[in-house]
């Protein structure tokens, strides 16, 4: 534990791959922050904080990430902590809003905010006490891209050399993304031998980062989506829809056949090999077509795919328009095939 005035500055660092998240509590008053928290870890915060004994206040995202799924939003509710963001932030389930020099007091501490576009529009970096959370404005040994959107390089090289380095040599630097394990360093390390601030001449820096050809982020549009607009990533609608909905193995059809059974395919698929006996009906013309092709509401409909996503959705869908018997094929097509089942074509 790092030390504030007389009690203790209560920290930890949760890594989920390269990705950063960062508690912060008051030993005093026992009131916390949440750093840039990850939606892969959002059953592990709560235990850590009670581990603790600390009230989550705060959940705050330094900048909107575009390679990982924030948590703020579902933490913010659980918790009924305030989502804090830069004041540019278009996410539109924040509810305090940040500028430049703003002060946040989490208890006993005071986290002073940096605005630190660069990396993107709404970026900014975080002072406390004896430390700095830079989320992607300044990394260990490198430096947020500028090739995404909102992304500036001259921005950057504004936030950086005349924002950020200018602060004590001694604090410690708690970045968003850490890919060499290294858990922190300081800005004096940094300014020393990180090879992106070698670069010091504007023009030189800009060049530099504008001609650093990085692959894009595997979920980008996905992360973007959900991280701006509020939006929903694909495994939480799956894990939503089959929260709502029953599901049914290839081997318990197989022994009883009192469904309507339903591929919900395109066409081609459905022709080239079916489940004998299903009726077809594709997934984009469900909500249009099922009052047709499902006449009776209270009989037991069991739907399938190819390998069981889509179905989960398409069960969700029905139980929602009233068909509360819904359920979905585990596994889909591929699973029935795999068990040798008999499959018919047109």
């Amino acid at each position: 534990m790092a030390r504030v005035g007389r009690e203790a500055m209560i920290f930890e660092r949760i890594a989920t791959g390269g990705c950063q998240s960062y508690l912060l509590g008051c030993g005093e008053t026992r009131a916390a922050i949440l750093i840039d928290p990850n939606l892969e870890q959002i059953d592990h915060y709560p235990v850590l904080a009670a581990r603790h004994g600390l009230r989550i206040r705060y959940v705050l995202d330094t900048h909107t990430h575009a390679d990982h799924f924030s948590a703020a939003r579902e933490l913010g509710q659980r918790w009924n902590a305030r989502v804090v963001t830069h004041r540019l932030s278009p996410a539109p389930y924040a509810e305090l809003f940040l500028d430049d020099g703003d002060k946040l007091q989490v208890g006993g501490i005071a986290l002073q905010a940096l605005h630190t576009p660069g990396h993107t529009r709404d970026s900014m970096c975080l002072v406390a006490e004896d430390r700095i959370f830079t989320g992607d404005t300044l990394l260990i040994g490198g430096a947020g891209r500028t090739d995404l959107p909102t992304g500036d390089a001259e921005a950057l090289h504004d936030s950086l050399f005349n924002r950020v380095l200018k602060l004590d040599p001694a604090l410690k630097v708690h970045p968003a993304h850490d890919y060499n394990g290294r858990g922190h360093s300081t800005l004096g390390e940094e300014i020393a031998t990180n090879p992106r601030l070698q670069k010091r001449d504007r023009a030189s820096f800009v060049a530099m980062m504008r001609t650093l050809n990085l692959e894009a982020p595997v979920h980008l549009t996905e992360a973007l989506r959900t991280n701006m607009h509020g939006g929903k990533p694909l495994a939480q609608l799956l894990s939503d829809a089959a929260a709502r909905i029953a599901f049914v193995s290839a081997a318990e059809l197989a022994a009883a056949g009192d469904f309507v059974l339903l591929d919900v395919r395109e066409r081609d698929a459905f022709a080239a090999g079916h489940i004998p006996g299903a009726r077809h009906l594709p997934r984009g013309e469900l909500e249009f077509l099922a009052d047709r092709h499902l006449p009776d509401p209270c009989r037991r409909i069991l739907v399938y795919c190819e390998t069981g996503d889509i179905s989960i959705l398409a069960a969700a869908t029905l139980a929602e328009l009233g068909f509360t018997r819904a359920a979905s094929l585990t596994g889909g097509l591929a699973a029935w095939r795999e068990q040798g089942l008999p499959v018919s074509s047109l």
